[in-house]
């Protein structure tokens, strides 16, 4: 499932992408949460994933605290603050990441809201990522009130996804034709 949904990602054309994108930062930025939210964990996309680069810029522009990820070498987050487009570097695997310094894995906790990645996610918010656990291990320290969001593309809202146990849900999703969408509640795991 993860091969196709990546191969079809990669045959998007760039202004597909970005028109895609571009939604979905009008979507988030509109939301109520993300609108007062002091403190917004997100990250730098990738490759072909919906661009977040407007996203996070807009969010600091109007004065949010926008942490990032930095991957540690053991598979792990640690988080920085992100202090404008220049304040990212190269980091591993080629992604960008904050220049700041890290403020630790469990500085995501302090977040309002927080923004991850995702190949696919379900209807009931089990997502899909590119399976090195990173954010399963992120989310299991936020807590249960505190909105969680992946960022998807249209076809990438599917009935399920493969799941493992350790795999953590998230409570909303954004898509570009659907924008925010949060799903009812379920034990969290």
């Amino acid at each position: 499932m993860r091969r196709l949904l990546l191969a079809a990602r990669g045959e998007m054309g760039p202004d597909e992408r970005a028109a895609a994108s571009r939604s979905m930062r009008d979507a988030l930025l509109s939301a109520p949460e993300l609108e007062m939210g002091g403190t917004i964990a997100a990250y730098v996309s990738f490759g072909a994933e919906p661009d977040t680069r407007g996203l996070i810029f807009g969010l600091w522009k109007r004065g949010a605290y926008v942490l990032l990820p930095r991957l540690l070498p053991d598979g792990d987050l640690d988080w920085a603050s992100y202090e404008g487009p220049d304040s990212l570097v190269p980091g591993p695997m080629g992604l960008l990441e904050p220049a700041e310094p890290p403020r630790g894995p469990e500085a995501v906790a302090s977040a309002d809201v927080v923004l991850v990645p995702a190949v696919a996610i379900d209807r009931t918010g089990l997502r899909l990522g590119r399976g090195g656990g990173s954010y399963d291990r992120a989310l299991a320290r936020v807590g249960p009130a505190i909105l969680t969001v992946g960022l998807v593309y249209d076809a990438e809202l599917v009935d399920e996804v493969p799941a493992e146990p350790h795999d953590r849900r998230v409570r909303a999703v954004v898509t570009p034709e659907g924008g925010l969408l949060r799903f009812p509640q379920w034990p969290l795991r």
